[in-house]
């Protein structure tokens, strides 16, 4: 991709605030107009948000987009429809059949509770902010139940199990990770066996350092598919001795190459992992500070690496898999920018959301450490930013419920909408893309204006993120 060396926050203000006021429109528009009784909306077909297959995962981006749009205008309408949102799905708090407690509670329950905290709430709020947080500790220790132990790199190590079964380390859970630093933050321990009390931060750093391990590649192994940076979706365990088998994906097109979601996935979750651990005392990683911020920070390197310099169009949009079977029809496509209408491989711009607000957080961190790279990556991020920001990503449509254009969910399934006079799918949006857009937009708005800045642990108190070590 072509990085935007003259960028800087100031100069996306006007684009990030006419995303945040589009995003008020339309997602009033789609709770006025959504039957909750149909489940939680995923995908658009046609420029309406509808259902789609595997778990109610996109439930708290839906009140987490109207927490986002209230963040940035303080309009009571938002704010409301996000409680009527949050009032039907508390089930999602105490689900333990899901890998997805960072992005349905996080998304909801977190924002909320960071809202309140920066006095940005109505004052008879104080008694939801008990019930917000008493829902955050819960998630985090449910989500941390779903844990299997790996044999194979001691001294102890383990991960939190996808859906699929306790064999299968998902990429995308790496951001789930948050549910357990925050629950942790809060003085909360998931209680198992003989009162055994088990560390939730201690349990989110194994996860992480599971999946720095197999599921993101160094180009160190000498194996032709090991390419620098790049992730797969999925690593197998044999559940009997928690050995490691094999690689895999559900969402990608192989085993081998790079489903680009998950590689923004990566990017962002341990971008957001140095941020939050880097606050915390060296006693509370039962182990050396320094060699795991050291592991974060090499995968979190090498997957932005990898996303600039190779699956990432010039204007810095990635397709859905850089190893996608029809991209060879595009030939020199990284040096052109990306074609939502092309005939062959379809884009993913929720994956350049994602991604490119971890590159800002991870060239922030570094820059805060003084160390090489800082101001490439968070030039980069906003260089993606940019694109995302306008036509042809940004949907203006007033009858497309969507606010991010161009957004693929599960290529292999075939469960995308393909407009018709086009072969692959486009045009279309999905919750956690225009969720991200968002968030992507009040962190530039909060960087431009010199105002606090915005983390998944802002909604735990000052000098808690020490506590109960």
């Amino acid at each position: 991709m072509k990085i935007d060396r003259s960028l800087r926050p100031t100069d996306l203000l006007h684009p990030a605030e006419r995303v945040l006021e589009l995003g008020c429109q339309k997602a009033l528009s789609l709770h006025r107009g959504w039957n909750p009784g149909r489940g939680a909306p995923v995908i658009t077909v046609r420029g309406k948000y509808t259902t789609r297959g595997w778990t109610e995962w996109t439930q708290g981006f839906q009140s987490g987009s109207l927490l986002l749009c209230y963040d940035a205008t303080g309009e009571p309408r938002l704010l409301r429809a996000a409680l009527e949102v949050l009032g039907r799905s508390f089930l999602q708090v105490t689900h333990t059949g899901v890998h997805d407690h960072g992005f349905n509670n996080l998304s909801s329950y977190g924002n909320l509770l960071r809202l309140h905290g920066e006095g940005r709430l109505p004052s008879q709020s104080e008694t939801g902010s008990e019930l917000w947080r008493t829902a955050l500790k819960v998630s985090g220790a449910v989500q941390a139940s779903r844990w299997a132990i790996t044999r194979d790199h001691p001294p102890e190590s383990g991960y939190l199990y996808s859906f699929n079964g306790a064999h299968s380390l998902f990429i995308d859970s790496i951001r789930s990770m948050r549910s357990l630093c925050v629950s942790h933050a809060l003085g909360h321990v998931l209680m198992g066996e003989n009162d055994a009390r088990i560390n939730l931060l201690r349990r989110s750093i194994q996860h992480c350092l599971t999946t720095a391990r197999y599921n993101v590649f160094y180009g160190d192994s000498g194996q032709p598919y090991d390419r620098r940076g790049r992730t797969t979706h999925e690593a197998i365990f044999n559940t009997e001795t928690g050995e490691f088998r094999c690689r895999s994906t559900q969402q990608g097109y192989s085993p081998f190459s790079t489903w680009t979601r998950g590689l923004a996935w990566a990017i962002l979750g341990f971008a957001e992992q140095l941020e939050f651990l880097d606050g915390l005392e060296p006693a509370a990683f039962h182990g050396s500070k320094r060699k795991t911020l050291s592991i974060y920070e090499r995968a979190a390197r090498a997957t932005c690496d990898h996303y600039v310099h190779d699956v990432s169009a010039l204007d810095g949009i990635p397709y859905w898999d850089d190893g996608a079977p029809g991209l060879y029809q595009l030939g020199d496509w990284r040096n052109e920018r990306a074609d939502p209408h092309n005939r062959c491989e379809p884009v993913d711009a929720s994956a350049a959301a994602i991604a490119a607000q971890g590159l800002i957080r991870l060239g922030r961190y570094l820059s805060k450490k003084g160390k090489k790279g800082d101001n490439l990556y968070l030039l980069a991020g906003l260089s993606v930013a940019k694109a995302l920001l306008s036509e042809p990503y940004l949907s203006l449509r007033r009858g497309h419920q969507g606010l991010l254009l161009h957004s693929v969910y599960h290529r292999p399934n075939g469960w995308d909408h393909i407009p018709k006079g086009q072969t692959v799918p486009c045009d279309e949006s999905s919750m956690w893309g225009d969720y991200h857009l968002l968030e992507l937009s009040v962190l530039i708005r909060r960087l431009a204006l010199g105002q606090r800045y915005l983390t998944f642990f802002g909604c735990v108190p000052t000098g808690r993120q020490t506590a109960h070590a």
